[in-house]
């Protein structure tokens, strides 16, 4: 099949397929997604598709992929037959990876990636998808139709928009869902600026990092409530190497992390 000429952010949906893909071949995955494996071959298999990503780059993607799902686990154990929304899916095979039998998933994204998506990744019953800009929030109409207990994951999405972009998509949740939960990855002013001058899959897709909230708390402000914050560094992790050595420099330990919050701050 041949991978067409996507543009801006939805180039890069191709880079955490080949993450997944290539992580869970190895005797010492920390990920096993066959149906990443699957599609990443269908579409040619390339590590062309890493962007000119390190190993090490690589690796924390996965590292991301993982705690997402652990998110979305124990929120699904928590509630059964609960509805995950996948906010810029992309390619992603969380359904797969994720389910019990009960659950239901919802992918959003742009309407050329979900031309794609759709045929390597058809519709199903428990596993549907919009073809919408994040920012037209008619999508919370469907949402709200499936009137199940949610949670909401933006892997990969936040970083290339500024705080201000997002809030009144968060606020429009915050108000539609406020018993929903909410899982998405972030960085400091920082880091996003140590990114643009060392990511080769910014340089190659003519992005960059927008995502400008200093801290966590931001949100709270909002009326969301913090439950938890997750970092690549705070346990260890062997297959890190050297790289383990940015535990000891605080501006690169604390730098990128994964954050998890309820909607609304009463329960």
């Amino acid at each position: 099949m041949t991978v067409p000429n996507l543009q801006g952010v939805a180039r890069t949906l191709l880079v955490p397929l080949a993450c997944r893909a290539i992580e869970s071949v190895r005797p010492d995955a920390i990920i096993h997604d066959p149906r990443a494996v699957e599609v990443y071959n269908a579409l040619g298999g390339s590590r062309d598709f890493l962007l000119g990503m390190s190993g090490h780059d690589l690796f924390t993607t996965v590292m991301r992929v993982r705690q997402f799902d652990a998110f979305a686990r124990a929120f699904l154990d928590r509630h059964p037959g609960g509805l995950v929304v996948d906010i810029g899916c992309g390619l992603d095979t969380r359904f797969d990876r994720l389910d019990d039998g009960q659950m239901s998933w919802l992918g959003l994204d742009l309407p050329e990636v979900i031309n794609l998506r759709r045929q390597l990744l058809p519709d199903a019953q428990r596993w549907t998808t919009i073809a919408q800009s994040m920012f037209d929030l008619r999508w919370l109409d469907e949402v709200a139709q499936i009137n199940r207990p949610i949670i909401f994951l933006a892997e990969g999405v936040f970083p290339y928009f500024s705080a201000s972009d997002v809030k009144p998509m968060l606020m429009a949740m915050r108000e539609r869902f406020p018993r929903g939960e909410l899982v998405f990855d972030a960085l400091t002013p920082f880091m996003g600026w140590l990114h643009k001058w060392s990511s080769s899959v910014l340089k190659r897709t003519d992005t960059q990092i927008r995502w400008d909230a200093k801290d966590p708390a931001v949100l709270e402000a909002w009326g969301l409530l913090l439950l938890e914050r997750w970092g690549y560094f705070d346990k260890p992790e062997p297959r890190l190497g050297a790289a383990s050595l940015m535990r000891y420099i605080p501006p690169l330990a604390n730098g990128t992390y994964i954050l998890h919050y309820r909607l609304g701050k009463q329960a």
